[in-house]
């Protein structure tokens, strides 16, 4: 199989990120296991940092599709290992999400005895959020549009993005050391997550969205795991985190990082004899 190695990378990468940012998820609506958002935003941001630091000697770890995309675009990876990335981390999110499910799939019943849910209602998003996203039913009392909506994960994965390239590029004198970048991106994931999830639950990542969801629809959830007959899915958690990377790869290689590099040269050129 043609770069194997970047499928295994990228897949148990996104398993292991989906696995624990699920989990957290899982246990705080059925539990209530995690009081407020910021622990469930931390959870998430170590996942991310745990799943950099296992597996970036494989691939390089983008864990999502938007990241993949963008970092093609920007010319940082070759284009022709975009499907490989892309379907690891669909697959790894997929089986991650299997995984939440198996673990969790006595609790849930349970939950949804007591509260007198049937499963595959509008009322059972309550327990299929634990796998993905609804920017209409955030429980935070926001009042969220679609365009909103697509507006919120669009911006948040454009900064995002724009943070992993920051920390990452080497003509960013500021950027943490190769040992500590994982940690800080992870931060960047967890304080992303603490301005958007209040509207949309922040996606931010097509592969994180897609793949539990698909596990959501598999075990009887039907149409609750894909309730917007607008095709909100699509538009608010593939298509707008898609392009709010690659906006941000983009100006960051067209705007940003010709800008660190003349300030490089101009402060070499200031240290010259």
């Amino acid at each position: 199989m043609k770069y194997k190695r970047e499928f295994i990378g990228e897949f148990m990468g996104t398993f292991i990120l989906v696995l624990f940012g699920c989990g957290s998820v899982a246990v705080a609506t059925l539990f209530e296991a995690h009081s407020g958002l910021f622990q469930i935003a931390l959870v998430w941001g170590i996942a991310c940092s745990l799943a950099i630091y296992a597996t970036r000697n494989l691939s390089c770890a983008h864990l999502n599709p938007a990241v993949t995309i963008a970092m093609a675009a920007s010319g940082r990876m070759d284009p022709h290992k975009v499907p490989a990335y892309i379907a690891a981390q669909l697959f790894g999110a997929f089986a991650a999400g299997l995984v939440v499910y198996v673990l969790f799939a006595p609790s849930i019943a349970a939950c949804e005895s007591a509260n007198g849910i049937v499963r595959g209602t509008c009322e059972s998003v309550k327990t299929a959020k634990i796998f993905g996203e609804y920017y209409s039913q955030t429980g935070s009392g926001a009042v969220v549009s679609m365009p909103l909506a697509m507006l919120a994960e669009g911006f948040g994965t454009f900064m995002l993005v724009l943070l992993i390239f920051s920390l990452t590029e080497g003509c960013n004198v500021g950027r943490p050391s190769e040992a500590l970048a994982p940690l800080f991106i992870g931060l960047a994931v967890s304080s992303v997550i603490c301005l958007v999830a209040p509207l949309t639950q922040a996606g931010l990542n097509p592969a994180r969205d897609f793949g539990p969801r698909m596990v959501a629809y598999i075990f009887n959830w039907g149409a609750a795991a894909f309730p917007d007959k607008s095709g909100g899915f699509i538009w608010v958690y593939v298509a707008a985190p898609i392009a709010g990377g690659l906006a941000a790869g983009v100006g960051f290689t067209k705007v940003v990082e010709p800008l660190m590099m003349m300030r490089n040269n101009e402060c070499c050129s200031k240290n010259k004899p």
